[in-house]
């Protein structure tokens, strides 16, 4: 119970859990929501983050816990709680908080996550649909944002042939966008999971669904896209599962289809062209039994986020990214994600031109 509200306190505050993480060895999480303002800042912690915790929103306070007390399939998972799946403690900015509704067991099995346009041709429908039947026919849990379009024939397909399928979402739970998968959100939390990291009466806003999109791509295994424009939320998707290290797979189509336009871009880029779940499961295969996945991934894993050889490129005149990739000997999207990450560490700091160090007093 008291572990409960300590994180809701943090969630309305607006910590991850990778600030949970780095400031894990200085105190527990009790003694975090105790500490007052001036050491939250000295933590690394912003005005806003430290205010939040100092003086919580008692409104979502009590949202929260009306939510909870709805049903017994209304839940809440923390950040250290066992039940929190691993997959999503290795993303980029993993929420402290998870709002579930329905069977939280499915969060760490294996999936795959399938997106795609809101807008998608008939052809588009019936694939993403077939694709996600067969793939629960063969193990996994379909994992999606139920959005319009791909993202509901996906839904759909796992439940047609009663399998788990795991809906997150940009918006609190008591609520249901589009208001036209009412039904298909209910059957979800009967044979899935409807999962958030916003408190339960929080509305759909468009800054939301990117940050929806990061915990998609989190928890599964590798991402299937199946029709996506060039400029579109699922290629956001894609993009975060590269950054993730994790698989991307994508759908061809005709070439004077612009829905087809994403897709085929990410296969240019290095994302497996896919016409059939064999193509997937090979893939997956082929590296499990060569073990070439694992030494790929150590390879290309992000980098310690207190490295000292990257903290080393970043001094006192303004360094520019490329310039500090290049000194360390890392790609550019790796030195970006890590001095994203120093920098919510406090470490470095961004100015015109680039990146300085930030020294300690």
């Amino acid at each position: 119970m008291e572990d409960r509200l300590h994180y809701l306190v943090l969630a309305q505050a607006g910590i991850n859990g990778y600030h949970l993480q780095r400031l894990a060895p200085h105190c527990t999480l009790a003694e975090l929501c105790r500490q007052p303002a001036s050491t939250l800042r000295q933590l690394g912690l912003t005005e806003r983050q430290a205010s939040g915790i100092q003086k919580p929103d008692p409104a979502l306070l009590r949202q929260a816990e009306r939510w909870l007390l709805q049903s017994e399939l209304h839940q809440l998972i923390g950040y250290e709680d066992p039940r929190y799946p691993a997959l999503l403690k290795q993303s980029r900015q993993p929420p402290v908080l998870l709002f579930v509704a329905g069977n939280p067991a499915l969060l760490s099995q294996p999936q795959i996550a399938i997106v795609g346009s809101r807008q998608p041709s008939p052809t588009g429908k019936k694939t993403a649909h077939q694709f996600a039947a067969e793939l629960v026919r063969q193990g996994y849990v379909i994992t999606s944002g139920m959005a319009r379009g791909i993202d509901s024939c996906a839904h759909q397909g796992a439940l047609s042939l009663d399998g788990p399928t795991i809906a997150v979402l940009g918006h609190g739970l008591s609520r249901v966008y589009p208001k036209s998968n009412q039904a298909l959100a209910a059957q979800i939390v009967q044979q899935g999971a409807l999962v958030s990291e916003y408190f339960p009466e929080v509305d759909a806003r468009p800054a939301h669904f990117p940050q929806r999109n990061r915990i998609v791509v989190g928890l599964s295994q590798g991402t299937l896209v199946v029709e996506a424009a060039l400029k579109s939320g699922s290629l956001i998707s894609a993009h975060l599962a590269v950054e993730a290290n994790r698989d991307v797979f994508a759908i061809p189509g005709s070439i004077y289809h612009p829905q087809s336009a994403g897709c085929h871009a990410l296969i240019q880029q290095g994302a497996k062209l896919t016409t059939c779940v064999a193509d997937i499961l090979e893939e997956w295969t082929f590296f499990a039994k060569s073990g070439l996945k694992q030494q790929q991934s150590e390879k290309n894993s992000t980098p310690d986020l207190f490295d000292d050889t990257l903290l080393a490129n970043v001094g006192d005149e303004a360094t520019a990214v490329d310039q500090i990739a290049e000194r360390s000997q890392l790609s550019v999207a790796d030195t970006t994600i890590a001095l994203l990450q120093l920098e919510l560490a406090g470490l470095v700091a961004v100015v015109p031109g680039g990146y300085i160090r930030v020294r300690s007093t």
